[in-house]
């Protein structure tokens, strides 16, 4: 009698494939100097090291030759960082020059919003139901806190938290997001592009914050914001705006 494989029980597949894609940080490439390129991540991950060791990121190249970027040696630069990139986006690639770095290759998108030097891109697909066929704006509301290892996200809409967002978590929201508590993890308000997405909190304390892709890390908060009720949004120009807001 054949004996059942000790790794698959009879009738379950050993392999499922999903049309989903998880949330990844997006890397800027905007030079082929390679070195100027470490310097700067080594930069931001002395600043954020939860955020970005070990996260997997995209590389996007900004106005620059891929014939004169050394790819495999930029992703080998980066992983020995403790970086992970997993792909590239760009249309001057070449499938072998991809394929020999070890990365996938996904074609450049129409009206990228990616404007930060490190932004999201693809947030979860099945976090929460899509809005109605009216065209109205869905609310998430969550009535507990999120806690550290924890991401929420609001598709299509706003999300409101009754509550804390632990340090290590993350919420993110296509509108504005409203957190009736501390905000001591991440939060990216706008995340499909929306420059006019707010993120509103009664105590900021948080890891990072970000609007349509413009980010700011708490090591770069003004004191007078730090614990208190603030607003983060994008002004006239572009520009990341944090206030503190409410009680004096």
């Amino acid at each position: 009698m054949a004996s059942t494989s000790a790794g698959a029980s009879e009738g379950v597949e050993a392999l499922e494939l999903k049309g989903r894609m998880a949330t990844l940080m997006v890397a800027r490439v905007t030079t082929a100097d390679i070195d100027a390129v470490a310097r700067l991540l080594e930069k931001r991950m002395h600043e954020a090291p939860r955020l970005l060791r070990g996260a997997p990121m995209l590389l996007e190249l900004a106005g620059v030759d891929a014939r004169e970027l050394d790819l495999q040696r930029l992703v080998s630069v980066m992983r020995a960082m403790g970086a992970v990139p997993v792909a590239i986006r760009g249309d001057d690639l070449s499938a072998d020059q991809v394929a020999a770095a070890g990365l996938g290759l996904l074609a450049p998108e129409n009206g990228d919003t990616s404007q930060a030097g490190m932004s999201r891109t693809n947030p979860p697909a099945d976090e929460t139901p899509a809005a109605a066929d009216s065209g109205k704006a869905a609310t998430r509301v969550v009535e507990s806190p999120v806690r550290s290892g924890q991401q929420v996200y609001a598709r299509k809409g706003d999300l409101v938290v009754l509550g804390a967002v632990g340090p290590g978590a993350e919420v993110l929201a296509d509108g504005n997001i409203h957190i009736y508590g501390a905000l001591r993890g991440r939060a990216l308000a706008g995340v499909q592009g929306d420059p006019g997405a707010n993120i509103f909190c009664l105590e900021l304390e948080a890891e990072l914050v970000s609007i349509a892709g413009e980010y700011q890390l708490s090591e770069r908060f003004k004191a007078d914001v730090r614990g208190r009720p603030a607003r983060v949004h994008l002004d006239d120009d572009g520009h990341l705006q944090i206030a503190a807001v409410g009680r004096t």
